[in-house]
């Protein structure tokens, strides 16, 4: 399987580009993942942890309408 594959990859001009393009986006998107986790504020984490427990009562209520 691999074999076709390889031979299928050794006739494109320019293919050796992908692997490293998506390595960058890999690498830039968990650095900035990464970041963001750091720089969150913790209310901001807490609050948004806490939205599963919240009371839905009264989105139940509107949809029943």
């Amino acid at each position: 399987m691999l074999k076709f594959i390889k031979g299928n990859l050794e006739n494109i001009e320019g293919v050796e580009i992908y692997p490293i393009i998506s390595l960058l986006i890999f690498f830039i998107f968990f650095t900035a993942l990464f970041w963001w986790v750091f720089t969150t504020k913790k209310a901001h984490i807490k609050a948004v942890s806490n939205i599963p427990l919240e009371d839905d009562t009264i989105i139940q209520k509107d949809i029943q309408l």
